[in-house]
């Protein structure tokens, strides 16, 4: 492609993070760069991205961590995270011209990737290719792998999903939900309360921020039901025998309730705890000895130790999308100048579905 120079708009991160993340500990620089892959360059792509997700563990990396599976962002250089991009060129014989692909990239218009092995290429485009964010990408794969290879789940067992809403959450449900279980949501609105029943198919959900008891609410709650003289007060049991499985993405409160509702021999799969994350000091758990009371399996999970499973998931999912049984929803933030909001939106819990960013749709 020669020497041609373009503008290159970056997200950069300003400093590490305490506490809840600000727009403010972002911001916006531009530069020049090279589309051309650097002479002599072998595993090294240059992208033009057309996507970017917006995914709760991003919130780890802004402040300084060691030890953790992924590393720190650096302060004063662009964002990293999941994208997906189309290949501008490439010197790694695995890619070519106009390839589709998606993996980890910049929070920039244009990314020179040397890291080459974490790109994965896009061969069905008969979906939206945002959904290679979402379904058909990391929060996919972490579903999967979570619900299928943790949780060992079984026709008819009980299935409680915290988060349930999210990008991860809203699948979790409907792959129980296809393999014949009960299934109850938590989410942080009405709207998302609603959206969990009506969309994803789940039996119950309910809003834990209306509740005072999170571990009176896993054993019930009361409803209003309308007739045509008076409404009647009506109590449903959400799990009155307890829970088999639980995908654990919120930790903290939520956690503590679950140990006590768990079944003997639960397993729960734990993905996330997004109340813990902007927190100085983590919360206490303090219903652990459940763990040995009950028998429960309780099993942490990283969702690139199961990417080679991608190829069957692929085969799994991509069926089920096409022909209506999955669903998934997105809430798409427009421009790279809307990423920050974007992402600072997800500790809130301002989205609705899979948080996106398009930078450009071609």
């Amino acid at each position: 492609m020669g020497e041609e120079e373009v503008s290159n708009k970056q997200v950069i991160l300003k400093h590490y993070v305490s506490g809840y993340p600000k727009e403010s500990d972002m911001e916006f620089k531009n530069t020049i760069i090279k589309l051309n892959v650097p002479e002599g360059s072998s595993n090294v792509v240059l992208l033009k991205n057309l996507y970017l997700s917006c995914d709760p563990y991003m919130r780890g990396r802004m402040k300084k961590i060691e030890g953790s599976y992924v590393e720190s962002f650096t302060p004063g250089s662009p964002i990293t995270g999941y994208g997906v991009a189309k290949v501008l060129e490439s010197g790694d014989s695995n890619f070519q011209k106009d390839d589709l692909v998606w993996g980890m990239t910049g929070w920039e218009e244009y990314s020179i990737v040397t890291a080459t092995q974490t790109l994965f290429k896009i061969h069905d485009k008969d979906v939206p290719l945002s959904y290679y964010t979402g379904i058909l990408g990391m929060p996919g794969m972490t579903a999967y792998a979570g619900f299928y290879e943790v949780c060992s789940p079984r026709k008819g067992e009980t299935v409680f999903v915290s988060a349930a809403s999210g990008a991860v959450g809203q699948l979790v449900g409907q792959f129980a939900k296809m393999l014949g279980c009960y299934v109850v949501g938590s989410a942080g609105t009405k709207e998302k309360v609603d959206l969990l029943k009506s969309k994803f198919g789940f039996d119950e959900a309910f809003n834990y921020k209306e509740e005072q008891d999170l571990d009176a609410a896993l054993k019930r709650s009361f409803h209003n039901f309308h007739t045509e003289r008076d409404p009647i007060l009506v109590c449903i049991s959400y799990f009155p025998d307890g829970i088999d499985i639980y995908f654990e993405n919120v930790g903290g409160k939520m956690l503590d309730a679950v140990l006590v509702n768990m079944k003997l021999h639960g397993r729960i799969a734990v993905c996330g705890m997004i109340s813990q994350y902007n927190l100085e000091q983590a919360e206490g758990v303090h219903n652990l000895f459940c763990l040995i009371t009950k028998r429960i399996r309780m099993e942490g999970f990283i969702v690139t130790e199961y990417y080679h499973l991608y190829p069957k998931y692929l085969e799994m999912i991509i069926p089920q999308i096409k022909a209506g049984k999955v669903v998934y929803v997105e809430d798409v933030a427009e421009g790279l100048e809307s990423a920050p909001s974007a992402l600072v939106g997800l500790f809130s819990g301002r989205n609705i579905g899979k948080q996106v960013v398009v930078i450009s749709r071609g």
